[in-house]
C-alpha cells in the first residue's frame, strides 16, 4: 500500500504542526513551509478548460456538544475550527441525527434512517447487522466519478461479515476502528462484561503494531501520510471521522495542563480533548496546504449528535442532550470552508440535514443523482455558496417502533391519524413536532464547577412532562423549545401527525436482530472482526435467492415458511427485548 510506506511523518513532527503559526495555512497562501526536493505546486485550474473536481475532506466528530466550539461562546479553545468557520460559511440550521449509527449511515446513503431499516439504536459489535449491502454509498459514487477514496477513524456502521467492511463500502483505504468506542491508546473495546477485544484495523486487518498511539493524533497523522502520497491532480475523497470527543475521556497530558483550573474534572479531561482534535484539523489543513490542494478543496465539518452533558459535553442553551429529539440532540455544529465558494464569511441560516451531502458532494465531483435513486437529501451547494434558499423545507429526525412507547399516547390523542406513543420527531418549515418519548429533556448549563450548585440544576428541570406524549414548537421563534403550542395549534399539530403517517407509509422493516455469541473476540484472535465466513455469506445469498424463486404451492415451500414465521417471531421477541434493556 503506498500510504504505509510512507515514513516522513512522526507523531512528534505532528505535534511540532499543532503549535506553528497559522500564517502556514491562511487561506489564498501557499504553505511557505520547507519544500522536500522535486516537490511541485499544483496545476492552476485555469490550465484546463474546465474546472477540475474538488478534492473533499469530510470531518466529522464524535459527541461533540453545540456549545462546545470557540464561537458558540464556549470556554474551550478551539482556535482552528474558529478560524476556518470564520473565513468559510457557518451552518447555524444544520441537523444530524441523535446518535452515532444513523448520522453516518444518513451521510453515507443520504436516506432517513426508516429507508435504510436503522431506525432504532445503533448497531452493536455482536450483532450481525451493517449498513445494508443494496445502498450505493457516497464514497461508491465518488469512485465512479473518478476519485480516490480514503477513510481513517470510526466507522460503526456493522462488520458482521466482509463484505459491510469500509474498503469493500467504496473506500480504497481505511484505517480505524469498527465499533462504537475504543480505549484512545489501547483500541480495546469490551461490549459486556468479558466481552472485550481489541478494535484498530488497517485496510481489512488488524493493526496490532499501532497500539499506543493517541487515536486523534495517529488519525492526523494518516490523514496527512495519505496527502502526502496522493497526487493533487487526482480528485480526492478524505473522511475523517474522529473518535474524538467519545467517551472514554482520555487526553495527551499537554492538553490537560491548559485547563488545569477547570474545577469540572470531567469537563477538564473534555476540554482538552477538543482542543486536541481542533489541533488535529489544523495539522490536516496544513497537508492540504503543503501539498497543493488547498486551493481546490472543499472541507467540511460535522459533529455526529448531541454532546453527552454527564461526560463533560455541553449543548448550551439547546434543550436535551445526546439520543434526545430536542435540539441539544439533533442540531449540529457544521460548517464549510473553501476557496471555491462564491460568498465567504457568512453564517448561513438555510435549513440543511446531514442526508443533504450526498448528493451535494455528489453533485460537485460531477457525478449524477436521479429522482429514482429515491435519496431524502438535497444538493444544498447553492444555498451554502451562493445564499440561495435551500431546497429543503422539512426533515424527518425519526420514527422508531422498537422504542418504548409513551404511557400516555394514544391512536385518539393523535386524532386517529397517528399512535402518539410512538417516539418521533419532525420539522416542517418553522414547526417542529415531537412524539412519544423524546428523551431527557432538561436544559443543562456547561458542567464547569466541581460542586454543581443544586438550585441552578432545579431551575432547569422539568417534572411536569411525564403524561405528555406531544409537543410543538415554533423553532424559528423558540430555538429553545421553552414554549409548547401543542394545545394552542392543534390545526398545525394534526398537519405535522399527517406528514408523519405519510413517512411511516414508506418505511422499511426494522433491522436490530439478536446479538451472535460467535462474535466474541476471542473466536477472532482477541481482535473485533467479521465472523461470518464468505462461504457462509454465499449460502445465504443462495438461500434467499432460492427462497424468493420457490413457489408457494410445493410441500417444501410451505415447509420453508413455518420455519421462516417461526424464526420472525423469535427475532420480534428478541428485539423487544433488547429494546426495553436500552
Amino acid at each position: 500500500m503506498a500510504v504505509s510506506a510512507i515514513t516522513g511523518f512522526s507523531l512528534v513532527s505532528l505535534l511540532s504542526f499543532g503549535y506553528l503559526s497559522w500564517d502556514w495555512v491562511k487561506p489564498g497562501h501557499q504553505a511557505d513551509g520547507p519544500r522536500a526536493s522535486g516537490d511541485k505546486p499544483a496545476p492552476s485550474p485555469s490550465q484546463s478548460a474546465s474546472p477540475p473536481p474538488p478534492h473533499i475532506i469530510f470531518i466529522l466528530t464524535d459527541d461533540q456538544g453545540y456549545h462546545d466550539v470557540g464561537y458558540h461562546g464556549s470556554d474551550i479553545q478551539t482556535p482552528t475550527l474558529d478560524r476556518l468557520a470564520a473565513e468559510g460559511v457557518k451552518l447555524e440550521n444544520y441537523y444530524i441525527q441523535p446518535i452515532c449509527t444513523p448520522s453516518r449511515s444518513q451521510l453515507l446513503t443520504g436516506r432517513y434512517q426508516i429507508h435504510t431499516g436503522l431506525q432504532h439504536s445503533i448497531i452493536r459489535p455482536r450483532q450481525p447487522s451493517c449498513l445494508p449491502l443494496d445502498q450505493v454509498t457516497l464514497p461508491q459514487k465518488l469512485q465512479e466519478a473518478g476519485y480516490s477514496t480514503h477513510m481513517v477513524g470510526k466507522w460503526h456502521l456493522g462488520f458482521y461479515k466482509k463484505a459491510c467492511l469500509p474498503t469493500r463500502r467504496g473506500f480504497d483505504t481505511f484505517l480505524g476502528s469498527l465499533t462504537g468506542n475504543v480505549d484512545y491508546y489501547t483500541y480495546d473495546n469490551c461490549d459486556g462484561p468479558g466481552v472485550c477485544g481489541y478494535d484498530l484495523h488497517e485496510g481489512e486487518s488488524v493493526a496490532w503494531e499501532q497500539s499506543g498511539q493517541y487515536s486523534t493524533l495517529l488519525y492526523a497523522q494518516r490523514a496527512s501520510q495519505i496527502l502526502a502520497s496522493h497526487s493533487p491532480r487526482q480528485p480526492l475523497f478524505l473522511y475523517v471521522a474522529f473518535q474524538a470527543v467519545h467517551t472514554p475521556l482520555q487526553s495527551p497530558r499537554e492538553y490537560l495542563y491548559r485547563y488545569r483550573t477547570m474545577g469540572n474534572v470531567a469537563r477538564r479531561k473534555y476540554a482538552a480533548m477538543v482542543t486536541c482534535m481542533d489541533e488535529a484539523v489544523r495539522n490536516i489543513t496544513w497537508a492540504l496546504k503543503r501539498y497543493g490542494y488547498y486551493d481546490n478543496s472543499i472541507i467540511i465539518f460535522s459533529t455526529d449528535n448531541g454532546g453527552q452533558t454527564f461526560s463533560g459535553g455541553s449543548n448550551w442553551p439547546l434543550r436535551g442532550r445526546k439520543g434526545t429529539y430536542w435540539e441539544g440532540g439533533v442540531r449540529g455544529i457544521g460548517f464549510v470552508h473553501s476557496p471555491l465558494l462564491k460568498r465567504k464569511r457568512r453564517t448561513s441560516r438555510a435549513l440543511v440535514h446531514i442526508t443533504d451531502w450526498y448528493p451535494t458532494l455528489v453533485t460537485l465531483a460531477g457525478g449524477s443523482v436521479s429522482e429514482a435513486e429515491g435519496l431524502d437529501g438535497y444538493n444544498v451547494w447553492p444555498a451554502i455558496s451562493e445564499g440561495q434558499a435551500s431546497p429543503r423545507v422539512e426533515i424527518l429526525h425519526n420514527i422508531d417502533p422498537l422504542y418504548n412507547h409513551a404511557k400516555h399516547g394514544s391512536l385518539e390523542g393523535g386524532f386517529g391519524i397517528w399512535n402518539t406513543a410512538v417516539q418521533a420527531s419532525i420539522r416542517v418549515g418553522e414547526w417542529k413536532l415531537l412524539t412519544g418519548d423524546p428523551g431527557y429533556s432538561d436544559w443543562i448549563p456547561p458542567q464547569t464547577l466541581a460542586n454543581f450548585p443544586g438550585s441552578w440544576w432545579n431551575l432547569e428541570r422539568l417534572a411536569d412532562g411525564t403524561r405528555q406524549s406531544v409537543w410543538l414548537f415554533n423553532i424559528s421563534a423558540d430555538p429553545y423549545e421553552r414554549e409548547d403550542l401543542a394545545a394552542q395549534r392543534p390545526d398545525v399539530v394534526r398537519s405535522l401527525l399527517a406528514r408523519l403517517a405519510y413517512y411511516n407509509r414508506t418505511a422499511i422493516p426494522v433491522r436490530y436482530p439478536a446479538e451472535n455469541p460467535r462474535a466474541h473476540p476471542d473466536f477472532n484472535g482477541g481482535a473485533w472482526g467479521p465472523w461470518v465466513s464468505e462461504e457462509e455469506e454465499e449460502g445465504e445469498e443462495e438461500e434467499e435467492e432460492a427462497g424468493e424463486g420457490r413457489g408457494r404451492g410445493s410441500p417444501r415451500g410451505r415447509n420453508k415458511c413455518k420455519i421462516c414465521k417461526l424464526r420472525s417471531f423469535f427475532r420480534k421477541l428478541n428485539t423487544r427485548l433488547m429494546s426495553n434493556r436500552i
